[in-house]
């Protein structure tokens, strides 16, 4: 156990809008998403139903960065330090981590609002993938996968997949892992030579637990370690899809996404929802550098600055 929401901050009605509306057995009055780093090491996350951005201290201390009407559910950085959130309710929001405001950087698919954006990552050359789950599954398989191109297009990659959540690519950045909660696997989405995809397929097959694979991480071995929610575990894979090991919760079952951190980049930071935790784990080798902590050589990369 690395740090808890204190109770004051669980502060949600039960029968708030967002969580009216998904299936029961969830957490309700706050729920722990988006554990991301900065470059300084510090640890953030976003509590949805609170519409919050967390700062936490290395002695386990919740500091609220920002507080806004939003569903924050997915938080990475940019290289420049800006904070980039998945909101289910606006679409993609921007944030300064030095003042906490939050305002709207992508909210619409051309004239069309999103499902529920829920997830993000960014490629090398600061292209940045999201989710847009709304409440699809194996009844609507209509979730969809974007890319905004650093130049700033937006693709609609894939539009068929139920319930897409947490994402990240292959160590070549030739495919997206792809974790998809409704079908309780993860798909594989290899990147063709002309920026579309092709051959999409099942990477991991999970099963049991009430959820699905939730957020995923990726290590500097290209072993993915995915969040099994409902299970209270994170999966580990090798780059072939050959389970490594488990890692299993030390506090409830809503195990809802993971981060790379710790002064070696060896300790795996966990959301537990269910408890409104953050566990920590020990590992044998380091994440995968992220784009934020990519080393600056003075070049200037688009939507960037230079060092």
């Amino acid at each position: 156990m690395f740090a808890r929401l204190p109770d004051e901050y669980r502060r949600a009605a039960p029968d708030n809008e967002w969580a009216r509306y998904q299936p029961q057995g969830g957490p309700a009055t706050s729920l722990l998403e988006g554990p991301s780093i900065d470059r300084d090491g510090t640890l953030w996350c976003v509590d949805l139903p609170n519409g919050r951005v967390y700062r936490i201290t290395p002695d386990g201390t919740f500091h609220v960065a920002a507080e806004y009407d939003g569903w924050p559910n997915g938080l990475k950085f940019h290289e420049d330090g800006r904070i980039f959130i998945a909101d289910y309710k606006h679409g993609i929001m921007e944030m300064d981590p030095v003042n906490g405001h939050v305002r709207p950087f992508l909210t619409r698919a051309g004239l069309a609002p999103f499902k529920g954006c829920n997830d993000l990552f960014f490629a090398s050359n600061g292209d940045l993938y999201f989710t847009d789950q709304g409440l699809t599954g194996l009844h609507d398989p209509t979730g969809r996968l974007f890319r905004l191109t650093a130049a700033g297009r937006l693709e609609c990659l894939l539009s068929n997949v139920p319930s897409p959540n947490g994402l990240v690519m292959n160590l070549s950045e030739s495919m997206v892992y792809l974790a998809v909660t409704r079908g309780n696997c993860v798909w594989r989405v290899p990147l063709s030579p002309d920026g579309g995809v092709a051959k999409v397929g099942v990477y991991v097959q999970l099963s049991g637990g009430w959820g699905g694979p939730d957020g995923l991480a990726l290590d500097v071995d290209g072993r993915l370690f995915i969040a099994h929610v409902g299970m209270g575990a994170v999966w580990v894979v090798d780059a072939m899809g050959e389970p490594v090991y488990r890692i299993r919760t030390c506090a409830e079952a809503h195990t809802t996404n993971v981060a790379f951190g710790g002064a070696d980049g060896r300790t795996l930071y966990i959301t537990e929802s269910g408890s409104g935790s953050i566990l920590a784990a020990r590992l044998d080798r380091p994440g995968r550098p992220m784009f934020s902590h990519a080393e600056r050589n003075g070049a200037v990369r688009p939507g960037g600055k230079g060092a």
